[in-house]
């Protein structure tokens, strides 16, 4: 991913390390801090926390400043819980449109992290393209704007317990699924992808 200035830098490192837990809800955001930690200027760190506080994930407090906004959930669960109903979306609609030559194209993905070894370094980024071209072929602009959203606080990809044996596995049965035209089960089966094997409490993760 290009960065175009410091404060596009600071705002991703921020979003991630928020989004992945690490900075935790009400935790303050001091800008000589954040400044000290990432090696610039001050500038740049203020202009991040105003694009984050427009995204909802700061909160900018006149007395005490910024801090990480706060959820009942915690953002990483919150993460999962939103991409699992939007990427679940994402399936229902890509069944309405999508060809055999789009089958096909997801396969050859799917056969590409299949002949990875365990751990390769490789993985993210084909499995995020795997991902991507499912919400591509969804045809919603809006849709693919909130994933890119989602996805840049996860820059080595999502978490997860299972192994990628498993993740080949589950992805077959997401495109033997879109290959069906089955809707239904795409959904369900994007939903239980994300939420059954991903780092979250054992009361989310679904069966």
């Amino acid at each position: 991913m290009q960065y175009s200035s410091k404060s596009d830098v600071v705002c991703a490192m921020l979003r991630e390390l928020i989004i992945s837990g690490e900075l935790v809800p009400e935790e303050p955001l001091r800008q000589r801090d954040l400044a000290e930690r990432f090696g610039v200027s001050q500038t740049p760190v203020r202009e991040a926390l105003r694009r984050l506080e427009s995204e909802g994930l700061i909160v900018n407090d006149p007395h005490r400043g910024a801090s990480v906004a706060g959820s009942r959930r915690g953002a990483v669960e919150d993460n999962a819980e939103i991409r699992a109903a939007l990427e679940s979306l994402a399936a229902r609609l890509a069944v309405r449109s999508i060809e055999d030559a789009q089958i096909a194209l997801l396969r050859e993905l799917n056969d590409e992290i299949a002949e990875l070894p365990e751990g390769d370094p490789r993985y993210a980024e084909l499995n995020r393209q795997f991902h991507f071209t499912i919400y591509e072929f969804a045809d919603s602009p809006v849709l693919m704007s909130m994933m890119r959203l989602l996805w840049q606080a996860m820059p080595t990809g999502p978490k997860v317990k299972r192994t990628q044996a498993k993740s080949v596995r589950q992805h077959a049965r997401l495109i033997d699924a879109l290959a069906a035209r089955d809707g239904d089960k795409a959904a369900a089966l994007t939903i239980k992808h994300i939420l059954g094997s991903e780092h979250l409490p054992s009361e989310m993760a679904r069966p």
